[in-house]
């Protein structure tokens, strides 16, 4: 952290990680990060995932150069960022971890042992390292309940926890933030949106010059950008005009469908994404249906229910609180086609979504007026 002579990056990088969390795709691995303030007391500000210990330990050794550490800040419980807290106290027997109750109270739930010495901090607390002093602030809720991010008033630096993260790890890094913490943003913190937006609220009483989070890049430039994004994503506003298009079909006649509505509305100007939900990675798709101001469904009636990879999807967008969309519907089913009615049922349930009155109905191959169908269903969702 060339910026910042007295921080120092000790974190590190998993790039043979395939899925994290056991479920979202990382092709460019992930970054654990954890950041030390060289002071007149030294901070670390928190600890890696288990199966980088033994490296973080040795760049914790190397930065100390000798000296002892005061203080572990842990400003967030999950396993990725605390599996090292036991090793470092074992390292360095008089450090003094720091956190909430509720962090200290995990400790225990997660690793079944007590710490040699805890520090408990609350909203508004500050701890002075020298020059270096860190302020506390309660984030409950992004994501987890325990979470406090922390602020150094001598280098304006955030330490933000799981705020402002992105899939990726370091040595990977693309200039393409925004791609990845989008993924990130909308698949692990997206429910928790109104929780956010009080962290931002806030966060707009600090002079930020740089955020520090557990994932990804350290952010020191054009922080309005990253800042308006957050504020954007959390609010669930729709980040950009366009429509994506999301189908699950068995023999093609509901892909030939969502793609005759792909081309109606592309001739009229509109951006669309469209992706098979059987073979893409769902999280992506996540992240498309918030990135989006319009969202179309297309699946097959599946044993009188929603051909499943569907249904699993949007059961994923309720989890995460989707809504303020426009969204159509395309159905298929040869005898009795239900998914449509079912699909309408399940997105009705969503704050303020609207779903189009024109419905595509496929009853196996595509009807003779697909053309005429999907006008009438761009005239819907392109109009106010």
């Amino acid at each position: 952290m060339k910026k910042f002579k007295d921080i120092v990056y000790i974190g590190v990088d998993d790039t043979e990680l395939d899925l994290f969390e056991g479920q979202y795709v990382v092709p460019d691995g992930m970054s654990y990060n954890s950041y030390m303030i060289k002071d007149e007391k030294i901070a670390v500000m928190d600890a890696v995932d288990r199966a980088k210990i033994a490296e973080w330990l040795q760049n914790a050794e190397a930065a100390l150069d000798g000296r002892t550490p005061d203080y572990l800040v842990i400003s967030h419980m999950e396993p990725d960022h605390s599996a090292g807290i036991a090793a470092f106290a074992a390292k360095y027997p008089s450090v003094t971890v720091v956190g909430s109750a509720k962090a200290l109270e995990m400790f225990r739930n997660f690793y079944g042992c007590e710490l040699p010495s805890a520090l408990v901090v609350k909203e508004g607390d500050k701890l002075s390292l020298g020059t270096h002093e860190l302020t506390f602030v309660a984030a409950p809720m992004v994501h987890w309940p325990e979470v406090m991010v922390s602020y150094d008033s001598k280098d304006k630096v955030l330490f933000a926890a799981d705020a402002f993260g992105k899939f990726g790890a370091l040595c990977n890094e693309t200039e393409d933030w925004a791609c990845e913490a989008r993924r990130y943003y909308f698949n692990i913190v997206g429910k928790y949106g109104v929780q956010v937006q009080a962290l931002l609220k806030k966060l707009a009483a600090f002079d930020i010059a740089a955020i520090c989070p557990l994932h990804g890049p350290v952010l020191d430039e054009n922080l309005g950008y990253y800042l308006s994004l957050y504020d954007t994503w959390s609010s669930y506003k729709p980040e950009s005009e366009g429509t994506f298009i999301a189908y699950a079909c068995v023999y093609g006649n509901t892909k030939q469908a969502a793609y005759a509505l792909k081309d109606e509305l592309e001739s009229r100007g509109e951006k669309v994404v469209i992706t098979d939900l059987a073979r893409c990675d769902l999280a992506e798709a996540v992240e498309d249906a918030f990135r989006y101001d319009k969202t179309v469904f297309a699946a097959t009636t599946l044993d009188g229910g929603i051909f499943p990879v569907m249904e699993e999807f949007i059961r994923h967008l309720k989890a995460k609180n989707y809504q303020n969309r426009k969204v159509g519907i395309i159905e298929n089913g040869s005898w009795a086609p239900m998914s449509g009615k079912l699909m309408r049922a399940l997105l009705e349930e969503q704050k303020n979504v609207t779903v189009m009155p024109t419905v595509i109905t496929c009853r196996s191959s595509v009807p003779a007026d697909i053309h005429e169908l999907c006008a009438r269903l761009a005239d819907e969702l392109l109009g106010d």
